[in-house]
């Protein structure tokens, strides 16, 4: 959707709206995936806190690193790639990154 403020001007070719509209899908999508991870992040550290035993840890962990896995494809596809200030802003584990692959 367009605000007012940075809605496309009559102007704009069809090629500047459809560039804008596929920003604003892109944007929301990396919303929703960053979403899913910090759930999934979040399930992990309750189990690891004692909070919330429900699940099996090693499924959690796993749950925690394809989120992650999904939310830095995501930010790489849009050229966003350095992964280190999510790592320390999110406080991803070092054995969710691990399963990535990383150290």
């Amino acid at each position: 959707m367009f605000s007012k403020r940075n809605a496309p001007s009559a102007r704009d070719s069809g090629f500047d709206v459809l560039q804008h509209e596929m920003a604003g899908e892109a944007a929301a999508a990396l919303g929703r995936i960053g979403g899913k991870m910090e759930t999934a992040l979040a399930a992990l550290r309750a189990h690891d806190a004692g909070e919330d035993q429900t699940q099996p840890r090693d499924v959690l962990l796993k749950a925690a690193a394809r989120a992650t896995w999904m939310f830095f494809v995501q930010r790489e596809s849009l050229g966003l790639r350095d992964q280190r200030p999510v790592i320390a802003h999110h406080q991803i584990p070092r054995e969710v990154l691990l399963r990535l692959g990383a150290s």
